[in-house]
């Protein structure tokens, strides 16, 4: 009988009803024992503790326990409480089914596409050689500076900015520390009016194409390409037109007439790796001023170049506010904390401000503010500079690995923190990737990235910026003999 206290009860009581409360807190009282809210043996609140957190009197309670105790749903224990009877216990944990179950299948609005989805281990972080894509290496994260800026986050200075309801704002601080330094380093410049927080990238394309697509939108997309922009287009009823990708990222399509918008990743094109052209950049501004269609620009890793100075985002060539240019901290600091900015026209960011504001409201004050003080105080640019020399450091690794073990056709990226692999033409990398798990090798396939059905199945993908620099090497070893064998 000696149980921890159960929290205290919410239950909804209206005194103005015609049922008197104490039957109304005994229809409660059954609702949370057949949902199993008590264990088996569990004591009950008492008849004080329940008339204190309900704030009703003791005889009400009292009358709903004995009503309970009458109807065979409670046994009294006593000069210690109530407890749920055993046998009506054992009834419930037979998983008897006392109503007819909610069809959710078939009441959830079918998705508008059936598109692929990346292929994600649940548990690739226990494999000992894991190339997995787009989780950073979390003994780079800035763990004593970003503590400072969290703490000085909650100090008086600053602790409305952290706790107060923005409503549909942003916090000041972040919104000039992306114009003055990380809006800066590409080339980009913007007003306030012109920037939007989100709650990362995958939210900033949901607000964008929520805004501006509709059922049978003409969308230009690279082919292979992102998924997760594909699956959030296709939610919005988008018709895809595909872009072939060469060693000079996107293939312009011969007609740019019939487009509402156009998705890129022009820094590394993802997946390839290979960076949009100066020239093919100025094309496609330029075909979008002409045809009357918008230019979604997602930098996603752009801090990350290796060889070579980095080349400016789109949104710096933008003369005529038709680039929409998508950033996010997940790459570098954390993709758990789920913060990016959308910068674009000071008209559109009015419309998806309001948008937000009835998704959200606003991204929490207290991450702004932290990750405002963190660009400010110049952790945040030393942190940059610390994890962009560990990731060079891998991807020479990767370099030479994969030239030592690896027979296949691949392309080292001038930056960025994947490799794009292609296998021989009969090779099945879905295949490959369940072999090297048993292995402990964790690969991506490329399967997801192609529009086309049936897609070609001999492409990979491996990430080099979670897994430890010393294990690269046996990892790529372990992965040759994997191939090898099938």
């Amino acid at each position: 009988m000696g149980r921890p206290a159960t929290p205290p009860l919410t239950v909804p009581l209206d005194p103005s009803a015609a049922e008197p409360l104490y039957r109304q807190l005994s229809r409660a009282l059954i609702s949370a024992i057949e949902g199993g809210q008590f264990s088996d043996r569990e004591l009950l609140p008492s008849s004080r503790t329940l008339a204190e957190d309900l704030s009703l009197s003791r005889n009400t309670v009292n009358l709903a326990l004995q009503q309970l105790l009458s109807d065979g749903y409670l046994v009294a224990v006593p000069r210690v409480g109530h407890i749920v009877n055993p046998d009506l216990q054992r009834h419930l944990d037979g998983d008897v089914i006392r109503t007819e179950k909610v069809d959710w299948d078939a009441r959830v609005q079918p998705s508008a596409a059936k598109l692929r989805h990346v292929w994600k281990p649940s548990n690739w972080s226990d494999q000992p050689y894991s190339f997995v894509v787009g989780q950073p290496d979390f003994d780079l994260f800035p763990v004593k500076p970003w503590n400072r800026a969290a703490r000085l986050a909650m100090s008086p200075d600053h602790i409305s900015a952290s706790l107060a309801d923005l409503v549909d704002k942003d916090d000041e601080l972040l919104v000039e520390m992306l114009r003055r330094h990380v809006l800066r380093s590409r080339g980009i410049t913007a007003s306030s009016d012109q920037i939007l927080i989100t709650m990362g990238s995958q939210h900033g394309l949901r607000l964008v194409s929520r805004a501006l697509l509709g059922s049978g939108s003409p969308v230009a997309i690279e082919e292979p390409g992102y998924p997760d922009a594909r699956h959030i287009f296709a939610s919005a009823g988008a018709r895809f037109l595909p872009m072939e990708v060469d060693d000079h990222g996107a293939v312009p399509l011969v007609d740019h007439t019939d487009l509402d918008l156009m998705f890129l990743t022009p820094s590394h094109q993802y997946p390839t790796n290979s960076t949009l052209s100066i020239g093919r950049r100025q094309m496609f501004l330029n075909a979008a001023d002409a045809d009357d269609f918008v230019i979604v620009e997602d930098d996603y890793d752009s801090e990350f170049r290796y060889q070579g100075s980095a080349t400016p985002a789109m949104k710096s060539m933008d003369e005529s506010g038709r680039v929409i240019h998508l950033g996010s901290f997940s790459k570098f600091l954390a993709p758990g904390l789920r913060l990016g900015f959308i910068v674009a026209d000071a008209g559109l960011i009015e419309h998806l401000r309001d948008l937000r504001r009835y998704q959200l409201r606003h991204p929490p004050g207290f991450l702004q503010r932290t990750v405002g003080l963190l660009i400010e105080s110049g952790d945040y640019a030393r942190s940059v500079r610390r994890v962009r020399n560990a990731y060079k450091l891998k991807w020479e690794a990767m370099a030479d690995a994969m030239e030592e073990f690896l027979p296949l056709s691949v392309v080292m990226p001038t930056g960025g923190v994947t490799i794009w692999a292609e296998g021989p033409t009969g090779m099945n990398s879905v295949t490959l990737a369940e072999h090297a798990f048993d292995a402990g090798v964790v690969i991506e396939p490329g399967e997801a990235c192609f529009l086309a059905d049936p897609a070609p199945r001999n492409f990979f993908r491996l990430g080099y910026s979670n897994i430890k620099l010393e294990a690269i090497r046996p990892g790529m070893a372990a992965l040759a003999r994997v191939i090898e064998s099938i």
